[in-house]
């Protein structure tokens, strides 16, 4: 199963699409429940979202078994320094105090400019230092662009990454970096797979931030409805055909929602969907976006 569970949704009331706010501690324990029938086993969180790693350190049960990927702070900062690093070690420790365990599957820098910021290996070698200690297993990065990706392989020695693509944001396919990854042996794990719920959704209810797409998506909808294919099982199958991807991160708000992703997580190999690739930074990177 390359689906992974997504929890920013346990932490923070996230998502375009989402109408029912932070989901409850009842709803994660069946989220939980249903992870396991299907043998989801990566588990994705971060210190920075919210509360999450409090629901889910009292959510799991010790013997748990899932792979538990975690981010650090972020640093924001031009040039690192050794107190930078203390930071995120303590930051990091309190992490795993709050998911009750002593060691995680991965740790990924949150913020990929804190890594290629001046001095930035001080943070490179912490995380090096953590996983001597056998606190991580895996050291990673969240990645947004082909630029951070080729500057990230130009500079350190990394084993896992994290990414945004879907049908509309395949720019790390086209551009070649995410065989440049798999050649180096990263696992790579894929976020955005329904960009925030917006390819899930009919698109005259889009907001009108999305006006300037609101034909390009009305044409995919019809694409896929022609090909019988429904819009989860368009998203998923997209990213589950491409050898490259390990793991499909996907937040859900309840455990209904992950049954239908496992459900449909299969591959489309028969199905071209490249017609339908964007190249604005506008509507495909959620940080950019704007609403009143």
């Amino acid at each position: 199963m390359k689906i992974g569970l997504g929890t920013v949704q346990f932490g923070l009331d996230y998502g375009v699409s989402n109408q029912g706010g932070q989901t409850t501690s009842a709803e994660v324990a069946r989220i939980l429940d249903v992870a396991k029938e299907y043998h989801v086993d990566v588990i994705d969180t971060a210190a920075l979202y919210g509360n999450c790693e409090d629901v889910l350190g009292r959510s799991l049960p010790p013997d748990h078994g899932f792979k538990i990927v975690t981010k650090t702070i972020r640093i924001d900062s031009n040039r690192i320094t050794e107190s930078d690093a203390d930071r995120l070690e303590r930051v990091f420790i309190t992490s795993l105090e709050k998911l009750h365990c002593s060691a995680v599957y991965g740790l990924m820098c949150h913020n990929v400019d804190d890594l290629l910021a001046e001095s930035g290996e001080r943070l490179m070698e912490r995380l090096e230092t953590l996983k001597k200690r056998g606190q991580i297993t895996k050291i990673g990065v969240s990645i947004y662009t082909a630029e951070q990706v080729d500057a990230i392989l130009n500079r350190y020695e990394i084993d896992l990454v994290q990414l945004p693509m879907n049908i509309l944001d395949q720019r790390l396919l086209v551009g070649g970096q995410l065989t440049a990854l798999k050649s180096r042996g990263i696992e790579i794990h894929v976020r955005s797979a329904f960009l925030q719920g917006l390819l899930l959704m009919s698109p005259e209810t889009v907001p009108d931030y999305f006006a300037s797409t609101r034909k390009h998506l009305r044409d995919y909808h019809e694409f896929i409805r022609v090909q019988g294919i429904t819009p989860v099982r368009a998203a998923l199958g997209f990213l589950a055909t491409l050898d490259e991807i390990d793991v499909i991160v996907c937040g859900v708000n309840n455990h209904q929602q992950l049954s239908e992703i496992c459900q449909n997580a299969g591959p489309l190999p028969e199905v071209d969907f490249s017609a339908f690739a964007l190249d604005n930074e506008e509507i495909l990177n959620p940080a950019k976006w704007s609403f009143p």
